[in-house]
């Protein structure tokens, strides 16, 4: 059995720094087949960057207090999460969460299976320079920063 209050996990911020407040609730619990991770996101600031998908995790949301934002697949409908509210995201399916209000948004990150999602299994959407276009990226992390590589033409951008 293990117990934490969510003041005594420590903060670790995305590298892209997209929200202020990341605790990786999980780690300090020790899960093995479950990710669980705590947020809190200023006006702007996002769960997790731009519009990616775990290919190998399905991932839950819920919205402790205010109002999220997410994109949901290429073509980035926006589906709104009220406090009180869930939101699913099945492996594979492109999403974006975050707050367009002036009001802070507390929420959680849930995923399963595993504790953390596979880097090799992560992918975004982003402009590649080289097909003069957004397309779908791999990502892997790289000396404490992102780098993406197109999935169509290979061109590596960090």
């Amino acid at each position: 059995m293990e117990k934490v209050a969510i003041d005594a996990v420590d903060n670790e911020r995305n590298p892209m720094k997209v929200h202020s407040v990341r605790k990786p609730v999980s780690r300090v619990l020790g899960t093995e087949h479950f990710a669980m991770n705590y947020f809190e996101l200023e006006a702007g600031e996002s769960f997790s960057g731009g519009l990616h998908r775990h290919n190998d995790q399905e991932e839950v949301f819920y919205v402790e207090s205010g109002t999220a934002t997410f994109e949901v697949g290429l073509d980035r409908e926006e589906v709104v999460v009220e406090a009180g509210e869930l939101i699913r995201f099945p492996p594979g399916e492109f999403q974006k969460g975050y707050n367009d209000g002036e009001a802070t948004v507390e929420g959680w990150a849930l995923g399963a299976p595993g504790a953390m999602h596979d880097w090799d299994e992560l992918q975004s959407r982003a402009y590649c320079p080289e097909c003069e276009d957004e397309k779908t990226h791999d990502m892997a992390f790289v000396e404490e920063s992102f780098e993406l590589t197109c999935t169509e033409c290979g061109t590596t951008q960090g």
